[in-house]
């Protein structure tokens, strides 16, 4: 069935009790080249639309087909190894089940997704978030717990991907979906770049200025510091960020907790007066970010430091069209 097909008639299909109804539209920015696939696989069954799909995959990797997490999920849908063996499909029909192709991933996840749906079917409460619920931590915590199981990473997962599912994006006062997945990528080519006080600017790594508040000095290291590359990153998704974490959160639109998806900054200091270091959210509790004197731009978990003060998404006003 056509993409086109396909949306008319889930938009005639109700699910029972709480299941959703199943969008006649994508609303959510997503790259282009994604667009059809996850329109037709986001039909696969009532309990998942086109939209929840997309926000899935936004969370999962910001639609990055090559995304490896630290934990080894792979691909855009972030399938772990043995979950792919068991649940991967030949979307493409090409003869292979290739968990970096989006061709297989992404029908492959909405078919895992309905496939959970229907093992959690009989657990109480709302059934999209308990099917979310089994995607992030297994069916069978679902089933233990009777919804949605007391772990912080998993009640933080279903809130993010509900909510961004829930609300169109693109065209609004902050970075869409496509701007923070071309951010994360711009960023992760820069995975092993030295740190350098003061290094980098909109074009990328560069030498720094010396001191920081311990002497180090960046005037000799060609790299980044934490604000350099979120800085370098929104400049290749068209958004201009100023020079410090500090003014970087002033002009970001702060996230409710749980409420982040990949490509958010994530702030670190006791104040808004105070804040000292930042990193790109990249999902599953992971930032990517340059740490300090010493280090390299690196994934880092996302409490890598005590002093975790918020969460804000890059507004693109005064940004140039990408």
């Amino acid at each position: 069935m056509g993409a086109t097909a396909a949306v008319v008639v889930a938009a005639l299909v109700q699910g029972a009790g709480n299941d959703p109804v199943v969008g006649a539209a994508l609303s959510l920015s997503v790259p282009a080249e994604y667009r059809a696939l996850i329109e037709e696989a986001g039909n696969t069954c009532p309990q998942v639309s086109p939209n929840l799909l997309a926000a899935l995959l936004t969370q999962e990797s910001g639609f990055n087909p090559k995304a490896r997490s630290p934990v080894g999920a792979q691909g855009i849908a972030q399938f772990m190894p043995s979950t792919w063996e068991s649940h991967g499909i030949d979307g493409n029909g090409d003869g292979k089940r290739d968990v970096w192709d989006p061709e297989d991933a992404i029908p492959s996840s909405a078919k895992y997704l309905c496939t959970i749906a229907d093992d959690v079917k009989d657990v109480p409460g709302n059934k999209q978030n308990n099917m979310l619920a089994a995607y992030n931590a297994g069916s069978g915590a679902v089933r233990q717990y009777g919804g949605v199981p007391p772990y912080k990473e998993t009640q933080n997962y279903v809130r993010a991907i509900s909510a961004l599912a829930d609300q169109p994006s693109g065209g609004g006062t902050t970075a869409t979906t496509t701007q923070a997945a071309t951010a994360i990528n711009a960023a992760k080519a820069m995975i092993g770049k030295p740190y350098s006080w003061g290094g980098g600017n909109a074009s990328g790594p560069s030498t720094g200025i010396c001191c920081s508040p311990n002497g180090s000095s960046g005037a000799s290291i060609e790299g980044f510091d934490c604000s350099g590359l979120t800085l370098y990153a929104y400049a290749k998704a068209g958004i201009s960020l100023p020079r410090t974490a500090e003014q970087q959160y002033a002009a970001s639109e702060p996230v409710k907790p749980g409420q982040q998806r990949p490509g958010d900054l994530v702030f670190y200091g006791t104040s808004a007066e105070s804040i000292h270091h930042v990193g790109i959210y990249v999902g599953n509790g992971w930032i990517l970010d340059a740490p300090r004197p010493g280090t390299q731009v690196r994934y880092s978990p996302m409490d890598t430091m005590r002093d975790l003060y918020g969460v804000a998404r890059p507004k693109p006003s005064n940004s140039k069209e990408i």
